[in-house]
């Protein structure tokens, strides 16, 4: 599993806040990290005492402090800024005090002042801060929604493209995945998906834009699309010409190009996913997040409880006359379907698999189902099924 190649330091601190949270299944989290249950409550019962320092195998910075002068707390403040070249003075504020609480840090804005006066302010891209007051809507817990996307690509010195797959949790805004792909194929993304769900279980939907691999133009669905909905996860696509439909995603793929992409050169995939993932465990673990109230995203992400089946159930249907199913239909090699004679398009996606057809309460709509998602409607009374719009 990749996660034999995450620092042992970062895997630790990530695998005790989750086990914190409220209702956190600790067995289950042992399983999906591949630890003892006997090592995971050594490290949370030093993480209780100690904090992160209680996890490291060597020695860490006193919990006490002497008094600074503001030369010395200057440059601490320097020092900070240049390991963290696109951060302000409220993040800096916030982890200079994490780290020294027995210092009398300076306020954010005096510490912004710090930085001006050093010239500090002219380096990579910070989107501004925005006074007007925004609503933002999230989805109610972890796990409802993931938004996921390919933040472009950028070329290598050595190795052609490389193209990262971004995978962030709406509610909390957990970065559950970083991957450097060589492509954009449904291989490469499935199997990247299989080894997030085998540790952080299935999502109930994932939304995504419109372009390759889970969207082909003409249709919402695509191979990849059918298996996420045989797995029991929901697909929802962003609107044409319409990013903001994705917008915590789209924030986070700014973030990454101030934070990680800037002025970056990489020699091959290997080493963009050493930096991903040196970056990922940053902005998960230590970044505070001002749409969190400064806290990190493990503090309210929790692993799914719905694991990962590793062999698919078969698609079963109630039988006909029951629970409003009319029909049931095979799919045929052009993405097409018969019923009462006529041919109806559905999506070449689903070309082999059965679907349902079950009674709306409009006499001659029919609904299209594929195992428990609606993904069309049929009118009898029309040439062709209109996609379900929730897609």
């Amino acid at each position: 599993m990749p996660w034999k190649e995450v620092p042992t330091m970062s895997l630790k601190e990530e695998f005790v806040l989750l086990a914190g949270q409220e209702g956190a299944n600790i067995r289950q989290l042992c399983r999906r990290f591949s630890i003892s249950p006997k090592t995971a409550y050594k490290w949370i019962a030093r993480f209780n005492q100690q904090g992160s320092a209680g996890l490291a195998n060597r020695a860490r910075r006193p919990a006490t402090s002497p008094a600074r002068t503001s030369a010395e707390l200057e440059t601490l403040v320097l020092q900070e800024r240049e390991k963290h070249p696109a951060w302000g003075g409220r993040k800096l504020h916030c982890i200079l005090t994490s780290q020294y609480p027995n210092l009398d840090i300076p306020h954010p804005n005096t510490i912004t002042d710090i930085l001006r006066r050093h010239n500090c302010l002219q380096g990579p891209y910070t989107p501004p801060h925005n006074s007007h007051t925004w609503h933002r809507f999230e989805h109610p817990s972890p796990n409802d929604l993931w938004q996921m996307d390919f933040k472009g690509y950028f070329s290598t010195t050595a190795q052609g493209y490389c193209y990262p797959l971004t995978v962030l949790d709406d509610h909390s805004r957990f970065s559950v995945a970083l991957k450097a792909c060589p492509n954009e194929q449904r291989l490469t993304v499935q199997s990247h998906l299989i080894d997030i769900f085998r540790v952080y279980g299935l999502p109930a939907r994932i939304a995504m834009d419109n372009g390759s691999p889970w969207g082909d133009g003409a249709s919402p669905y695509t191979a990849l699309t059918v298996w996420l909905l045989r797995l029991g996860v929901g697909v929802s696509h962003s609107r044409p010409y319409h990013p903001q439909t994705q917008g915590k995603d789209e924030r986070f793929h700014r973030t990454m190009k101030a934070e990680l992409l800037y002025n970056r050169v990489f020699a091959n995939i290997e080493q963009c996913q050493r930096s991903f993932d040196e970056w990922r465990d940053e902005y998960n673990l230590h970044r505070p997040h001002e749409a969190l109230g400064m806290q990190v995203p493990p503090s309210r992400y929790k692993p799914s409880g719905v694991e990962y089946p590793e062999q698919l159930s078969p698609i079963e249907y109630p039988q006909v006359g029951t629970e409003g199913v009319v029909a049931i239909r095979k799919v045929q090699g052009r993405g097409e379907l018969y019923y009462q004679g006529k041919e109806w398009g559905v999506s070449k996606a689903f070309r082999g698999y059965y679907v349902a057809l079950k009674q709306t309460e409009t006499e001659g709509v029919l609904d299209v189902y594929f195992c428990h998602h609606k993904v069309g409607r049929i009118d009898v009374c029309s040439s062709s099924p209109t996609p379900d719009p929730n897609v």
